[in-house]
């Protein structure tokens, strides 16, 4: 067993798993035009098609954590594959909207299934800096592969057609159950029959199924109709249904006990907060095509310093982690990516001069995250009870895909309501601005929340173990 935990084929593995979401499912966002012209299909139709896939990972993910504790994480990692290539073939063959819907609601939840799982089988065979080291990796697969969606979507679609992406992200995942064949199962130790939480999550799909309409369609329904207020009003009732019936069930689909734990609650709001910035890539996207006239190419290339940046600095921040626990480069990541955001907004700027800002601010964007992402995760992960690893890792991850799903879909539909009464420079500048303020929240989370000793026990114990 030992052998086994220090090999890296468990880590290829799991990365390549995990950017059959990061990277292959997520490319969607860049080939629209593309995928409009071929399917015919109503833009209103893609966007939907689009956001339910984090929409639907993120409401998933949880419950999968926990069933991966209960049943087996290598086992839930295989069915997440398998989900995968699911439903990237039904993207492969779809000829309308139907079978594009339902692929991307499968693959959101085999995201739902690889995520926790995955973070908990590093939690597993991993411990101290080999630990880090892996979800550092971890990190590549997900933050870089975000980074390479742009780029790489972009590409294959020019080149090869949109649908090649999807081929792809089929062979990648089966290299995956071929890479992770060979490790032991892992899972909690149980008492009992397995028993699942379906009220909770009942509620949680309506709830965020109603605020996810209310945030992307209030303003075509028109913000005050009876339509958009019903939407709203099942969101905030489904919230407080949702909280006050996971408190009192013993087998709650989120487990609030995990939030009483400072640094995990810090690291996971946070997580959801940094991952709401997201939605800065939409509003400068969109941006600089429709305001400065780029073709998406010419935008994709704007992000390439973000790519670079994100894929270089993960191991820069482990080995922060290493020297001075989380807490700092949790901050400074938030910090300068939060800058790199609020460079975006200078929408006032002329030609040349807004490029330049625009590529600083992406490199400065993937600089900060890369900085964050693993003192961050490893936050989570090493403040997690053993038996509840994946569901608490389930719970982190689900901070990110929500976190992505409502920034995106808020940025989008402010950039759009100031659009129909002001500029399309008026318009990003506002989009933005929303995204300066989850940064900023982000940062006063980690410093409220994260002590300053996070990270550092697995130093601490190395040190007290020489010396004894």
């Amino acid at each position: 067993m030992e052998t086994y935990k220090r090999t890296n084929k468990l880590i290829t593995g799991i990365v390549f798993g995990v950017i059959t979401f990061w990277l292959f499912a997520q490319a969607m966002v860049n080939v629209v035009p593309a995928v409009q012209s071929d399917l015919g299909i109503s833009l209103g139709t893609l966007n939907i098609a689009i956001s339910l896939t984090s929409l639907f990972s993120g409401m998933f993910i949880v419950g999968a954590g926990g069933l991966a504790d209960k049943v087996g994480r290598k086992k839930i990692t295989y069915i997440g594959l398998i989900l995968s290539i699911i439903g990237s073939l039904l993207l492969v063959v779809t000829q309308g909207a139907a079978l594009l819907i339902v692929g991307r609601i499968i693959q959101g939840l085999s995201a739902a299934c690889i995520m926790p799982a995955t973070i908990a089988l590093v939690k597993e065979y991993y411990e101290g800096t080999d630990r880090q080291r892996a979800l550092s990796y971890w990190s590549i697969g997900s933050w870089g592969g975000s980074g390479v969606c742009s780029f790489a979507g972009g590409a294959i679609a020019t080149y090869m057609g949109w649908r090649w992406i999807f081929i792809f992200s089929i062979i990648f995942a089966l290299l995956g159950m071929l890479l992770i064949k060979d490790t032991p199962e892992s899972k909690a130790e149980t008492k009992g029959a397995f028993k699942f939480d379906v009220a909770g999550l009942s509620i949680l799909i309506v709830t965020m199924l109603a605020l996810n309409l209310f945030i992307t369609r209030g303003d075509d329904w028109g913000w005050t109709s009876a339509l958009t207020l019903i939407c709203l009003a099942a969101a905030v009732i489904g919230i407080i249904v949702f909280v006050k019936v996971e408190r009192n069930n013993a087998i709650a689909l989120i487990d609030f006990s995990l939030f009483k734990n400072k640094p995990y609650a810090g690291a996971t709001y946070s997580n959801f907060l940094l991952n709401a910035v997201a939605g800065t890539l939409v509003v400068a996207n969109t941006y600089v095509q429709v305001g400065r006239g780029f073709t998406a190419f010419q935008s994709g290339m704007l992000s390439i310093g973000y790519l670079i940046a994100v894929l270089a600095m993960i191991r820069v921040g482990e080995k922060i982690l290493q020297k001075t626990g989380a807490k700092s480069p949790m901050i400074w990541g938030a910090v300068i990516t939060t800058i790199g955001v609020a460079l975006m907004g200078l929408t006032f700027l002329p030609g040349v001069a807004y490029t330049v800002v625009v590529f600083i601010g992406f490199a400065l964007f993937g600089l900060g995250l890369g900085i964050y992402a693993t003192p961050s995760t490893d936050t989570s992960v090493s403040n997690a009870p053993s038996d509840k690893v994946g569901a608490a890792a389930g719970v982190y991850k689900m901070a990110s895909s929500l976190g992505g799903a409502f920034g995106v879909a808020i940025s989008a539909a402010v950039y759009g309501a100031i659009t129909n009464a002001a500029s399309v420079e008026v318009a990003a500048a506002g989009g933005v601005i929303v995204n300066v303020i989850f940064g900023i929240l982000s940062i006063i989370s980690i410093i409220v929340m994260v002590p300053k000793n996070a990270g550092k026990e697995h130093k601490e114990k190395a040190l007290h173990k020489k010396a004894s």
